[in-house]
């Protein structure tokens, strides 16, 4: 990203209205996603719809820490990096469900818990050692480039298929409001909650639709508020709310599955490591950092890590008051599908800037960065069918399986392979360079 977009550098306090309503928008391109990972652990356990409201409470004060730990200069990375509900750790958790889902959600709570207490403080142990710090020499532009292209086009159906396509003309005054606001509009207001805006807008016609019976219930823009008279307004079991965390080899094995310089990496590495243990004791799910949050950050000009934090006190408050939470809850899936569109595609962008850094007129990269790319869209999916083959090889091969059906890590595993193995001069290979 050109210096000359930002707007609120690292640094930057912008003042005080400006960050809170630029936190929120962090919390409302976070939410969904945050929201979708409980959504899917708890039927699986057979969590009731109190129970599930609870997890979701649990998982945004869990985020709301993990991102403070995160953008802290010195316990974190100190960049503006939001940490979410981690999609990574579903195959894990399922197999802890799977393995004590006879014993009740509070027990399964209490084994996820300890799981990611364990596998947390080992990968915060690497962190902070800074043994992480030396994968640079490894991880070069032409590792990068692929896999962030990787992470951004591959949510293309969640984007679409799980969310806009629901109900197209809402999805689509998201979009057409986001580049309005953010490249037509020459309003600084404007371009700096571009994000915000447009799901208010979009979120205001689906409430009004729903209320005049346009958007009857049962229809994907429908707004339900019964949701939010039911919820409770305050909760404030924070502690363990499941019960103290239980430690099992088999919980332990399945969930340690899971471009700045080397002391900045090593930080990162260990607070994302650190954040896991903590949201065991909170009784949340595995944290990671979110792309959907560095889009937001591409589109708007905003890099400030003061805003960022701003979101997660923002998070730990609605974690809080119950009605809040419900009342962000209720914003419909194609709303959240518009803006989806937006971020996802500018972080696969993203990735294409990156690869400016490396030298892309060098046959090596182009067949390197190909190869990398088209491995990640095409072997997930083969790998998503043989789940029985995988699960035969026990907890390794179910490791293996997590792995390569993420296309990320398909991408970032292929370019590493053969960019080490390949011969190419630094200045080719983008090592020691920075994007303009």
């Amino acid at each position: 990203m050109a210096k000359k977009n930002i707007i609120y550098g690292i640094n930057d306090k912008p003042p005080t209205p400006i960050m809170i309503l630029a936190g929120l928008q962090h919390v409302l391109t976070l939410f969904g996603a945050t929201t979708l990972v409980p959504l899917i652990f708890g039927p699986a356990m057979g969590m009731n719809p109190a129970q599930i409201a609870f997890f979701i409470s649990c998982v945004y004060f869990a985020m709301g820490v993990a991102t403070l730990i995160q953008t802290h200069p010195k316990l974190g990375s100190g960049l503006p990096i939001v940490q979410g509900s981690s999609f990574s750790f579903i195959p894990s958790i399922m197999t802890i469900i799977g393995a004590y889902k006879g014993l009740g959600p509070n027990v399964i709570m209490q084994y996820v818990g300890g799981a990611l207490i364990s596998g947390g403080l080992i990968l915060s142990g690497i962190g902070y050692s800074r043994l992480v710090g030396y994968i640079r020499k490894v991880i070069t532009p032409v590792v990068i480039g692929p896999t962030i292209m990787a992470i951004g086009f591959s949510l293309a159906s969640t984007a679409i298929q799980y969310n806009a396509a629901n109900y197209w003309p809402v999805s689509l005054i998201v979009v057409a409001c986001v580049f309005i606001f953010s490249l037509i509009s020459r309003n600084r207001f404007m371009n700096i909650f571009a994000i915000l805006a447009s799901i208010v807008i979009a979120y205001i016609v689906c409430l009004f639709g729903s209320l005049s019976g346009l958007f009857p219930v049962g229809h994907a823009a429908h707004v339900n508020l019964a949701e939010v008279a039911n919820a409770p307004w305050f909760r404030f079991n924070i502690f363990m709310p499941w019960g103290p965390p239980k430690f099992s080899f088999l919980a332990f094995g399945a969930i340690i599955l899971d471009d700045p310089d080397a002391d900045t990496i090593s930080r990162g590495i260990g607070a994302e490591g650190l954040n896991c243990a903590l949201a065991g004791l909170f009784g949340a799910v595995g944290t990671t950092s979110y792309t959907e949050n560095i889009g937001l950050i591409g589109l708007t000009g905003v890099a400030s890590r003061w805003v960022v934090r701003t979101g997660a006190v923002l998070l730990i408050l609605m974690s809080m008051i119950g009605k809040l939470g419900a009342l962000i809850a209720t914003v419909p899936s194609p709303v959240i599908g518009g803006a989806y569109i937006a971020l996802f595609g500018i972080i696969g962008a993203l990735g294409i800037q990156v690869l400016m850094r490396a030298d892309m007129g060098s046959q090596r990269n182009v067949l390197i960065v190909g190869f990398a790319f088209l491995m990640a869209l095409g072997l997930p999916g083969w790998t998503e069918g043989q789940r029985e083959a995988f699960f035969a090889f026990g907890i390794p091969g179910q490791m293996a399986w997590a792995i390569l059906k993420t296309p990320m890590a398909v991408a970032g595993i292929c370019a590493a392979f053969w960019d080490s193995l390949v011969p190419g001069t630094p200045e080719e290979r983008g090592i020691g360079t920075k994007l303009k």
